[in-house]
């Protein structure tokens, strides 16, 4: 998930440079989104993991 999210990120900021908003301006909100999911998960996994001791 997070490889996505980086991928879309790269996208957003070459469309970005060559000025292409439109597929920038698509693809970083979905980046935004696809790393706030893995930080979420990837903090549930840690309390999961310390209430399994």
């Amino acid at each position: 998930m997070l490889f996505y999210a980086l991928a879309l990120v790269a996208i957003a900021l070459v469309a970005g440079v060559f000025g292409f908003m439109g597929m920038g301006g698509a693809s970083a909100p979905v980046a935004q989104i696809l790393v706030g999911l893995f930080i979420a998960v990837f903090i549930l996994s840690l309390i999961a993991g310390v209430l399994r001791r």
